[in-house]
C-alpha cells in the first residue's frame, strides 16, 4: 500500500456553483479542475474538506461509514467560512455516485477507501479580503488507504506544548486547510528536536487536541476528553469512540483537562492516551514530552482498552458487528 492519501481513483464527483444556484455534479477526470489565479481559495483561504471511509464487507458489499455526519460538519464549515451554503442531499448523493462507481476498487479488510469532499471558493476577485467568495467548487475524492501511522501498534510520542495554539480558537471546529498548515511548522520543530510524532496542543495548560487527530484520555474504566467548543474539531471518530464506550459500561466524561492533572494521571500503569480520527482511528501515546523531560503513559505501550475500543469500532465498520446505532450507508 502506497502512503496514505498518495494514490487517488481516476474519477471524481464535481459541482460547482456560480450564479446562485449548484451546477449538477457529475463525474470527471481527477485531474481535471481548472483554477483562475485570482480564484478566492488560493489567496483568502476559502477551502474546508472532510474525511470518511467506505468499508468492503465479507460478502463483497460497500458501506459508507457515518456519512452524515460528516456532510453536516462539511456543511457547518462552509457557513463559517463564508462560503455558498452545501446541497446537503447533493452531497450525500455525489458521495454515494463516485463510490458505487469504483466500488469493485474498495479494498479488503484492513484496508478501506478514504472519502475527501473538499469544497472552495472560486470567485477570481483579489478584492474581495474582506468579503465572502460568489463562486465555489465542490468536489469528491477517492483514495484507497492503509493505516495512517506507518510501523505497526508503536505508541506514539507527543510533545505537550503549553505555549502555541494549533490554530485561532474561533476556527478550531471547522475543518479547513489553513487549521492544518498553521500546525505544521511546531509539528516539524518538535520531530527534529524531540523525535516527537506529533504535538499535542495545550495553549496556558489546557490539553485540546494534536495537529490532525483529537485526544483522548483512559485511566481504569472512564475516558476522559475535551468537552465540546469552538477551539477544537468536533471529530466523528471521537464521538463514535465515546459511543461505544459507553455501550461497554465505561464512564464518559467531557470535561476541561490540565497538563498537570494529564502528568499526574499518566503516572498511573494502567492509565492509557490514545489519539482519534478518521485517518488515525485510535492510536495509542506511549509517551508525553514536556518541559524536556519524557513521561512514560501507564505501561508506554499500545494498552489494552484502547485496543479494545478500536477494535469494536473496525468490527462496525467492516461488518463483523451488528450496527446498532446505524452508522453504516450501503453503496453496494
Amino acid at each position: 500500500m502506497a502512503a496514505f492519501g498518495s494514490v487517488f481513483m481516476p474519477k471524481m464527483a464535481l459541482a460547482t456553483f456560480e450564479n446562485n444556484q449548484w451546477s449538477e455534479a457529475n463525474l470527471v477526470s481527477s485531474d481535471s479542475i481548472q483554477l483562475h489565479p485570482g480564484a478566492h481559495v488560493l489567496h483568502y483561504s476559502s477551502t474546508c474538506f472532510e474525511g470518511l471511509k467506505a468499508f468492503r464487507h465479507a460478502d463483497g458489499s460497500v458501506h459508507v461509514f457515518r456519512m452524515d455526519q460528516n456532510i453536516k460538519r462539511l456543511a457547518q464549515s462552509s457557513r463559517l467560512l463564508s462560503l455558498p451554503e452545501l446541497d446537503e442531499a447533493q452531497v450525500t448523493k455525489m458521495i454515494l455516485d463516485v463510490v458505487a462507481e469504483f466500488a469493485s476498487e474498495v479494498p479488503e479488510s484492513p484496508e478501506s477507501m478514504y472519502i475527501r469532499p473538499t469544497h472552495i471558493g472560486t470567485e477570481a476577485n483579489v478584492g474581495k479580503a474582506a468579503g465572502a467568495t460568489a463562486a465555489s467548487m465542490l468536489y469528491v475524492l477517492l483514495s484507497p488507504v492503509g493505516d495512517y501511522f506507518t510501523g505497526g501498534a508503536k505508541a506514539l510520542r507527543l510533545l505537550l506544548d503549553e505555549a502555541g495554539m494549533r490554530c485561532a480558537p474561533h476556527m478550531g471546529m471547522i475543518k479547513s486547510g489553513g487549521n492544518y498548515a498553521s500546525a505544521l511548522g511546531p509539528m516539524r520543530k518538535a520531530n527534529e528536536e524531540v523525535k516527537a510524532d506529533q504535538v499535542l496542543f495545550c495553549p496556558n495548560g489546557d490539553v485540546q487536541e494534536t495537529g490532525a487527530a483529537n485526544f483522548l484520555l483512559i485511566d481504569g474504566n472512564e475516558i476522559i476528553t475535551k468537552g465540546l467548543d469552538t477551539s477544537f474539531l468536533h471529530g466523528v471518530t471521537r464521538s463514535s469512540i465515546l459511543t461505544l464506550a459507553a455501550d461497554l459500561g465505561m464512564t464518559v466524561t467531557e470535561r476541561d483537562l490540565t497538563v498537570a492533572e494529564l502528568l499526574e494521571r499518566a503516572a498511573k500503569p494502567e492509565v492509557e492516551a490514545v489519539l482519534s480520527g478518521t485517518a488515525a482511528v485510535l492510536t495509542s501515546v506511549g509517551t508525553f514530552i514536556h518541559n524536556e523531560k519524557e513521561y512514560k503513559v501507564g505501561s508506554g505501550e499500545p494498552g489494552p482498552i484502547a485496543n479494545k475500543l478500536r477494535q469494536a469500532l473496525n468490527d462496525i465498520q467492516w461488518g463483523k458487528a451488528e450496527d446498532t446505532h446505524g452508522w453504516l450507508t450501503k453503496v453496494s
